[in-house]
């Protein structure tokens, strides 16, 4: 028996007679995860309803909440799509394996950047790396030791900054862009001290990888970093509201407004098309798809709606998902992660 064969067989006991007799789900396509991947896919769906297919659910769950759904199992009350902004981690991919969720396709879109924006009406600031630790962490080193965050002003932590309070609205834990934030931002921060608390914690590695995961992943809880949930377009409102106040969200959403809102300079470097695929705006990262292949000879048009995904279209150099915000592949990468997609090819372990 082949793969092929074994994964038909997998989705006939979870279908039941539907996937036994040859016969496609009536249902529509489900789809979770990302709040940054979410427009992307909302695009497609889109497209895929013009053009004659039913338009998939469409649901914004954040990548953690989205991949604890997604690995649930195999059937008719399981999603079949989940959208990522970071890879699967080893612990979704053994969830996903412990309830038979074993042939999984992972498709790289393309890359994305993390946005940090605030009102036009607003002043118009640059911060480094180190800046926005020092703001959000919920403990900064202060005279070689690790305290309670203390900085209330962005003033407080140069002068040069802005003399008003740090408030800045952002992704709850569940969500890959506060994954990304994390690592990208408070991580590279620790990492790189070159004195003080972090540069004298790195000489026992231990130790140090011990306070680079709760020490220096924790965000500060005691007001200036408010978590807005997974609604993206939440934090556009309120950042119009609030002249003072900063967001954290995907490029897609400041893209999307930049009527309303303008980004801060990271390092001096703005978030666009270009620094984020060159690799010089220093806070970007990869989305993802994952699709159940368990189901794709069940859910009916869940194979056309794939192609439509994965298509020169929607993904290519100047197609649709680009007019989005989307930073599009090579081309040499991007034909490679279509053909993934479309042979449906199993994603390896991961590490």
């Amino acid at each position: 028996m082949n793969t092929k064969t074994l994964v038909l067989s997998a989705a006939a006991v979870a279908f039941g007679s539907i996937a036994a007799a040859g016969v496609a789900s009536a249902r529509e396509i489900k789809i979770v995860g990302s709040s940054t991947v979410f427009p992307y896919t909302q695009a497609v769906a889109e497209e895929f309803a013009k053009k004659g297919g039913t338009a998939p659910t469409v649901e914004s769950t954040g990548t953690g909440g989205g991949m604890k759904i997604f690995c649930q199992g195999v059937g008719e009350q399981h999603p079949d799509i989940t959208g990522a902004s970071r890879a699967m981690k080893k612990s979704e991919q053994e969830l996903c394996t412990k309830n038979g969720v074993t042939e999984v396709t992972e498709v790289l879109l393309g890359y994305d950047g993390l946005s940090v924006a605030n009102s036009r009406k607003g002043k118009k600031f640059s911060v480094s790396k180190e800046q926005l630790y020092n703001a959000l962490a919920a403990k900064v080193p202060v005279d070689g030791k690790l305290v309670a965050n203390p900085n209330k002003k962005w003033s407080d932590i140069d002068k040069s900054l802005p003399d008003t309070a740090i408030l800045v609205y952002g992704p709850p834990p569940t969500s890959g862009t506060r994954d990304a934030f994390v690592e990208l931002v408070f991580h590279e921060s620790c990492e790189k001290a070159k004195d003080g608390y972090w540069a004298e914690l790195k000489k026992d590695k231990d130790a140090f990888k011990k306070g680079l995961k709760s020490d220096c992943t924790a965000m500060r809880t005691d007001g200036p970093f408010i978590e807005a949930g997974e609604n993206d377009n939440l934090i556009v409102q309120r950042l119009d509201a609030d002249a003072n106040a900063v967001g954290i969200f995907g490029y897609s959403f400041l893209f999307e407004n930049q009527d309303k809102l303008q980004a801060l300079q990271i390092g001096g470097v703005e978030p666009s098309m270009e620094t984020i695929a060159s690799g010089e705006y220093g806070i970007s990262r990869p989305l993802f798809i994952y699709i159940k292949n368990a189901h794709r000879s069940v859910i009916k048009g869940m194979d056309d709606f794939i192609k439509e995904y994965v298509s020169n279209a929607a993904m290519g150099e100047g197609g649709y998902l680009s007019e989005r915000g989307l930073v599009v592949l090579p081309k040499e990468e991007l034909e490679k992660t279509q053909k993934a997609a479309l042979d449906g090819k199993k994603m390896e372990a991961t590490n």
